[in-house]
């Protein structure tokens, strides 16, 4: 008797750990991905140029912008029903994802939470609205992993600030109408909100990549960036602004990468059913069984580790290197199981008629931003050892 075939999420009963409303987010955004973004993806991961500003109106009226975030517009959702969405954004696309966890994780949750009231009421619901679209100047050519080392710079000049530098691997960057950059000051670090028709400011789009094509990456320019008072984020004067925002964004590539690595996996799964050598499906051979099987296991342990961080965000109680161990182990196991998930496919898993080469390149990117896995790593061995390794 031939038993019928469980997606990955059926086999661990994942349906089951989700309340009525989580699931019923998680349809919502899972619909959109599937009439909207996957008969376009492969056209614009080929082509490099998505409609960037065309989806965030898109995904504002769906309500993923800031959906975690309370007031001024945004939904207030648990964070795993955030993270679900994630996870369904990422199942169409890293790109489409990373969109939304700048728009949301980096630049209105750095306004939401370190902003004056008036910066919040201009901007967060607009922003929400998928009307203004932000991006999160932080990362530096030369201080990706090392912050601290940055030298944009902010300096008082009569009332007004003066902003000098520039920042690199912006997500959203040529689309953006507001940036949160980040710059050295007397004072420490400080966050300023930049509208992007600032003079003196520029953004020049990084051409050439072959991973995350289906989203808009820039470099950003200062050049005596004249701004008021009143531009700067009053709420934090210290790494622990960027840092924080950094960690909201990691909790959704928690999620995100766990879509990407289902969609790769159920990809090979009903591949290996249909496709026929020697006379019988290749799913029915013992190799084939256990290369899906070792990933449906990873992916499951995946799911169940988001979730349960998930818990913990929405209870107030989680902590930034738990955070770092759901981005150390499902950034890798998703990058491991779209890599095995192209095995199976063969030559067929190179070309853009599947998603898994896609999903394959995006995770290379996903494995590196929001903190390398190296990173994540020392973070997580300083918390067993309570010794720091960084140097």
């Amino acid at each position: 008797m031939t038993a019928a075939p469980q997606t990955p999420t059926e086999l661990f009963s994942i349906d089951h750990l989700l309340s009525e409303e989580e699931r019923a987010i998680r349809e919502v955004v899972r619909d959109y991905v599937d009439t909207r973004i996957r008969p376009e993806i492969a056209d614009w991961f080929e082509s490099g140029e998505i409609p960037a500003r065309e989806l965030a109106r898109e995904l504002g009226s769906l309500g993923v912008l800031g959906m975690h975030l309370d007031g001024y517009g945004c939904q207030g959702t648990s964070a795993v029903a955030y993270g679900l969405a994630c996870l369904e954004l990422e199942a169409g696309d890293s790109g489409i994802r990373s969109l939304v966890s700048v728009q949301g994780s980096l630049a209105m949750f750095a306004i939401h939470e370190f902003g004056s009231e008036e910066q919040k009421q201009q901007w967060l619901p607009r922003m929400a609205a998928g009307e203004a679209i932000g991006c999160f100047g932080l990362t530096e050519a030369d201080f990706g992993s090392n912050p601290s080392g940055m030298r944009t710079s902010a300096r008082r000049d009569g009332d007004d600030w003066v902003l000098d530098g520039s920042k690199m691997w912006i997500t959203n960057g040529n689309v953006a109408d507001v940036a949160v950059v980040w710059a050295r000051t007397d004072a420490g670090i400080r966050g300023f909100v930049v509208p992007t028709d600032t003079p003196g400011f520029t953004a020049n789009l990084i051409h050439r990549k072959m991973s995350l094509r289906a989203s808009v990456t820039s470099e950003l320019v200062l050049e005596g960036v004249r701004l008021p008072a009143d531009a700067v984020l009053p709420g934090v004067a210290s790494l622990r602004g960027p840092l924080s925002c950094l960690n909201e964004a990691r909790y959704g590539i928690v999620f995100g990468t766990l879509g990407a690595a289902r969609d790769c996996l159920q990809t090979a799964i009903d591949y290996s059913i249909d496709r026929v050598q020697f006379d019988k499906p290749i799913a029915g051979y013992q190799l084939t069984q256990k290369k899906l099987a070792d990933m449906a296991l990873e992916w499951g342990k995946g799911m169940l580790l988001a979730l349960h961080l998930g818990r913990l965000k929405d209870q107030g109680l989680i902590r930034a290197e738990q955070v770092s161990l759901g981005k150390l182990n499902n950034a890798r196991e998703a990058l491991a199981i779209a890599r095995e998930s192209r095995s199976i496919l063969g030559g067929n898993g190179i070309t853009l008629e599947y998603p898994i080469i896609r999903h394959m390149n995006n995770l290379e990117s996903v494995f590196t931003y929001e903190g390398t896995n190296e990173m994540h790593t020392l973070v997580v061995g300083e918390a067993l050892t309570g010794l720091a390794a960084y140097r």
